[in-house]
């Protein structure tokens, strides 16, 4: 490590600030790679809507919130730096009665919020805009119906009511993201209607300010279902949340397949005042793949070390692989995501910043491509050493030993 540290010194980077840094910037865990999006809730009888979709059937998935939170604690265990963990509606513990969506209350989560603060860990809030009877035609807040679209209002609404009480909970304001799957498979006729429905929905939503919740929407390119046409597409999102002063979330799949997100941050920060990132790892469509330390992740994070905005993105990742051991997904999206907030703390900014200004663009290059062979490991090493979490190469023995201890047993 002193020589990685000597390294890094060299080029004007304090190695033991990046990692402090690192460690106490907040990642968002997902809450459904777990129990792969199913929730916890006593569903009526009726088809169950779409719009979300988990790929694969390997053993030891949760059954219960209780084998969730066991779960989410040997996730803990293995990753280093600030988590809150990211919930949705879903999620909600009912006491085997049927308690329909827009009638869900603070007291439903009361068992997520006395985990959180055992945990210390902070809880952010979904609205679920899925998996319902009354989203199986793909429309919920846009609906042209007013009584279904009366109905997700409500949810909504209440939704932010369980965001206030987790915040004073846990002492400090909660997330809330709103996502919804509405849209079209084919060419619909009439595009305009359902925006202005949406439009007025999340105003009938949102109409009381709240300093508790932190709210974002989230756009989509396209989805199954709605390969045609997303009423909530980024252009409408943006504008919405721009002229309602809220914040807009930037997930890294749902944009075309040959876009990167990392450009957008540098555009979107010059008029919003703040962004949401769902950290997720698209394969040619939005298929939520588990996180790695690439091209792409690394890219993101170097855009908000370069423009200095670390305190105006907020993180969270979203993935949700059912084909490989879910404790191992967690984990290693989460590891790679702190990775990268690591190698972009210990970016050479300033002095890349001056070869630009001095028009000395090979040298600008050069570097970029240098740093890619720097002793990163050693510094990554000396994180989790100071996080008191193992390193890499030795946390998946403890997986393993999780997954024949408690996984192998849930059928």
């Amino acid at each position: 490590m002193s020589t990685a540290k000597q390294q890094y010194a060299a080029l004007g980077i304090n190695t033991d600030r990046a990692i402090r840094q690192a460690l106490g910037t907040s990642i968002s865990m997902h809450c459904w790679q777990a129990d792969d999006v199913g929730g916890f809730e006593v569903k009526e009888a009726g088809l169950a809507g779409g719009g979300i979709m988990a790929t694969g059937n390997y053993p030891g998935r949760a059954r219960t919130p209780d084998e969730a939170r066991q779960d989410y604690e040997q996730v803990l265990k293995l990753v280093p730096g600030t988590l809150r963990l990211n919930l949705h509606a879903c999620y909600a513990e009912t006491a085997g009665k049927i308690v329909d969506r827009d009638a869900l209350e603070p007291r439903h989560f009361a068992n997520w919020m006395a985990w959180g603060k055992q945990q210390r860990v902070h809880l952010d809030f979904n609205p679920t805009f899925f998996a319902h009877p009354k989203a199986n035609d793909g429309f919920t807040l846009s609906h042209t119906d007013r009584a279904i679209r009366q109905f997700w209002i409500q949810h909504g609404i209440a939704c932010r009511y369980i965001a206030e009480a987790m915040a004073r909970k846990q002492g400090g304001p909660c997330v809330v993201n709103y996502w919804i799957p509405d849209g079209c498979k084919d060419y619909p006729a009439d595009r305009w209607t359902h925006r202005a429905l949406l439009t007025e929905s999340l105003d009938a939503i949102l109409r009381k300010q709240s300093r508790l919740c932190v709210d974002y929407v989230e756009s989509k390119l396209f989805g199954l279902g709605s390969e045609e046409y997303v009423v909530g597409s980024a252009e409408y999102y943006s504008s919405y949340a721009l002229s309602r002063g809220i914040g807009y979330c930037l997930d890294m799949g749902h944009w075309h397949p040959t876009e990167e997100i990392y450009d957008k941050i540098s555009a979107y920060l010059q008029f919003h005042k703040k962004l949401l990132l769902h950290v997720s790892r698209p394969v040619r469509w939005d298929s939520d793949h588990v996180v790695l330390f690439n091209d792409a992740l690394r890219n993101i994070f170097l855009e908000i070390q370069r423009g200095h905005a670390w305190d105006r993105v907020a993180l969270a990742t979203d993935y949700f692989d059912a084909s490989i051991n879910r404790i191992a997904a967690y984990v290693i999206g989460l590891r790679a995501t702190r990775k990268a907030i690591l190698y972009a703390l210990l970016d050479p900014t300033v002095k890349l910043k001056k070869l630009e200004a001095a028009g000395d663009n090979a040298g600008r290059l050069a570097l970029m491509d240098e740093m890619k062979t720097m002793p990163f490991g050693a510094v990554w090493d000396e994180l989790c050493r100071q996080a008191d979490k193992p390193p890499d190469r030795a946390w998946m023995d403890e997986v393993r030993q999780y997954e024949t201890r408690i996984l192998s047993r849930r059928t």
